[in-house]
């Protein structure tokens, strides 16, 4: 699977065995069998080389389909009993780049707190044959507006209605549009797949017809598909039930406080779904929430639920220093966690107010700054609070005293004093001069009340948050409020705004926002759509970079996400040149090499390098030059027990004869020597086998460069191994005209 179409196989130029060396003969021919044949039989689409040296706990790829050139045979039951089970056989030309997904465990899904409305039960009989209990037609298509759990309905629904044996995937729509070709067609498989992206998941009425097609094959193999489709992307009229295909429709979510109450029970907060119940303004609070949302809000109640605990057992000492006030009752926590808050919001931000009046909520614009700057920081000294609210302040174009021609210090100190506003705000501030805003929930709803209300903030805000980061963590409260406004309005326009904003001024803060992003089941194939875009930028990669390097180093991550990752790398490689872009895919690389999982993956760059595909031809240069660094048992692995898929002598020569590559695998082949050099028996086997890398027209100078390189080594009969490799490589009979001591410059 990839981004783009599979980029067409071009001729390459190699080395031959009995290359002349065209002026005199500096070089020896090659001798008989002592060169790499050239690999004829390679085939673009062969799967990556394993690597048997590597680590024994590398996990191996499942070896289910068995490819020859453009055509894929899924075999089912033993190969060598095949005749006797000719039903079992599926023989079909079909593309290359299916779409691959994730496995699920039909067990871990019945054991998922779900809740079942009146409607969904409609829906549920509507689907589901009553005879078999299995659904009516081997393709559902369930449309809904988005955040109303229809994912969870359709995977529910095939755990409980399929065949127990059945193998559940859930795919992943990595198209340019759908299409019948990109679906994958096994026997006893219950595929689920969402049709969310605003663009690239517009369903036709060619497509459903090319779908009814597919259902046919779907019978036949005991297979079902659940398609979740977008509300918003079903509009054609002619979007209907076709031969094959049910559509129904799904008009509600279910009843928010239920779903809070199964999700607490389901995680052993039992105690809490009681005392929730007793709370009729935070039960209030949860009427009309979307499946999604609702299942934020159990998550917030727990939070809260935590924090009660945790104070309640340990007085915290900068409650125990402050002003006044006792800590907050478990109700008023839960309240403030599941209140959206807009009812005080609105006074905050009413009419506009040029000082501060008791009597009025409605906050100056300094204040609705500060309140924001409480909203991000939380708890922290008040010095910090007060220069995050002016910076903020100073990106949106204001100053304090601006318009009475002020100077900013004197304005300051003719208005209310921080600490006096901090708490008109809501803040509190202990004898430390610590700001104790201890209110998460209330400053998500600031910051959203802020992004929904003014649209001409948005710019300013990001820009302020990104400044305001003191890490790319995570844990910092700045990167913390990015990555949740990311989740929530991660539309195509707004990632493009905030790679504008970020990208090229603070990278790692991009990618840890994009990081938690790529994650997200609704934004997550924007995410790395925008990702693909920014890989050809110069400003962007480091980002790109740092963000793939996260989700490959992730032993745990879904076999797309990896792909997805290296597609991306690679595509930072192909589209920039300068080398400092270069030289950061290439310590990625040097890192993600020591991954025995990903090592794999390298290694099917370098394959696709050396068959010619123009996209890896540099990802694949830089690729091999990390496998250079692997060893096996103290010596190199590409010398020890290379890949047969790999011609190392092909790639050492293609290397060193580039200007771009030649001192980075010189070095590398430097420390190859350094490794081997105690060894007599691994010394030679690792000459002979450079030999012939080091002999042709175009490799005099990098031949001299690398033997340049060799000066101080020697072998441990005492023999200089730049001595040894120009007694190999040079004639004798031109020895006098290029002495070894006055090229070694």
């Amino acid at each position: 699977m990839s981004d783009v179409p599979f980029d067409p196989i071009q001729p390459t130029s190699e080395a031959t065995e009995n290359q002349s060396n065209g002026s005199g003969g500096w070089l020896h021919r090659l001798r008989p069998g002592s060169g790499a044949p050239d690999r004829r039989d390679a085939t673009p689409d062969a799967p990556p080389p394993s690597l048997a040296p590597l680590p024994p706990d590398a996990p191996s790829p499942a070896h289910r389909v068995h490819e020859t050139q453009d055509r894929a045979t899924h075999v089912y039951g033993n190969p060598d009993v095949v005749a006797h089970h000719i039903k079992q056989l599926i023989l079909e030309t079909r593309k290359q780049d299916l779409l691959e997904g994730v496995e699920q465990s039909r067990e871990r899904l019945l054991d998922q707190p779900f809740v079942r409305s009146a409607h969904w039960n409609t829906i549920w009989e509507q689907i589901v044959n009553p005879a078999t209990s299995r659904p009516h037609q081997p393709v559902i298509i369930i449309v809904a507006p988005r955040s109303y759990g229809s994912t969870t309905l359709a995977l529910r629904l095939l755990a409980e209605h399929t065949a127990h044996d059945a193998t559940l995937v859930k795919l992943d729509a990595d198209w340019k549009t759908p299409s019948k070709g990109r679906l994958p067609l096994e026997i006893a498989h219950a595929y689920q797949l969402d049709l969310k992206h605003p663009e690239k998941d517009q369903v036709s009425a060619d497509f459903l017809d090319a779908l009814s097609e597919h259902a046919a094959h779907l019978r036949g193999c005991g297979s079902y598909l659940a398609l979740t489709v977008a509300q918003d992307l079903w509009k054609d009229h002619r979007l209907s039930d076709r031969d094959g295909i049910q559509v129904v429709r799904l008009h509600e979510a279910p009843d928010a406080q239920e779903v809070v109450e199964a999700h607490l029970d389901a995680n052993g907060y039992g105690q809490l779904v009681t005392s929730l119940r007793s709370f009729p303004k935070a039960t209030a609070s949860l009427r009309g929430l979307t499946a999604v949302a609702a299942v934020r809000a159990a998550y917030s109640a727990v939070t809260a639920w935590k924090e009660h605990i945790h104070v309640g057992s340990q007085q915290s000492r900068v409650r125990a220093d402050s002003d006044g006030g006792t800590p907050a009752t478990l109700e008023e926590r839960i309240i403030a966690a599941l209140t959206d808050w807009r009812g005080e919001l609105d006074g905050r931000f009413g009419e506009m107010n040029s000082l501060y009046a008791h009597d009025n909520p409605s906050l100056t614009v300094e204040d609705r700054c500060l309140l924001l700057a409480l909203a991000v920081q939380q708890t922290a000294p008040m010095p910090v609070v007060a220069r995050s609210a002016a910076a903020l302040l100073e990106a949106i174009g204001d100053a304090p005293g601006a318009a009475a021609k002020f100077s900013p210090p004197l304005s300051s100190l003719a208005g209310r004093g921080m600490r006096r506003r901090i708490q008109d705000v809501g803040g509190e501030v202990d004898l430390q001069d610590t700001v104790v805003f201890d209110r998460p929930a209330y400053g998500r709803a600031v910051l959203e009340y802020v992004w929904d209300n003014y649209d001409v903030m948005r710019e300013p805000l990001l820009t302020w948050l990104v400044g305001t980061a003191q890490s790319a963590d995570l844990e910092d409260n700045a990167v913390a409020a990015l990555a949740e406004l990311t989740v929530r309005h991660g539309s195509v326009d707004y990632l493009t705004t905030l790679g504008g904003l970020v990208g090229s001024t603070h990278p790692k803060v991009l990618g840890a926002v994009m990081e938690r992003a790529v994650h997200n089941e609704h934004v997550g194939r924007l995410a790395w759509e925008a990702l693909y875009g920014w890989a050809e930028k110069e400003s962007y990669a480091p980002a790109v970079i740092t963000l793939c390097r996260r989700v490959l180093e992730d032993s745990s991550v879904a076999t797309s996400l990896a792909k997805r990752a290296m597609v991306r790398l690679r595509r930072v490689a192909h589209k920039n040149t300068g080398g400092t872009v270069i030289g950061q895919v290439q310590a990625a690389f040097d890192a993600l090499v020591l991954h025995p999982t990903v090592a794999l993956r390298l290694a099917g760059e370098v394959v696709s390098w050396q068959q010619g595909k123009v996209s890896c031809a540099r990802s694949g240069a830089l690729a091999f030059l990390a496998l250079m660094t692997l060893g096996h048992d103290g010596t190199p692995w590409l010398v020890d027990t290379p890949p047969t898929d790999i011609d190392v002598q092909r790639g050492v020569h293609d290397l060193l004869s580039s200007s771009e590559t030649a001192a980075e695998v010189t070095s590398r082949l430097t420390d190859w020597i350094r490794a081997c050099a105690d060894d007599p028996s691994a010394y030679m086997q690792l000459r002979d086998q450079l030999l012939p890398a080091l002999r042709g027209h175009n490799m005099f100078e990098a031949g001299w460069r690398f033997m340049s390189g060799l000066r101080g080594i020697s072998t441990v009969e005492g023999v200089s191994v730049a001595d040894d490799f120009y007694n190999h490589l040079v004639d004798s009979r031109v020895r006098t005209v290029f002495p070894l001591e006055e090229n070694l410059v």
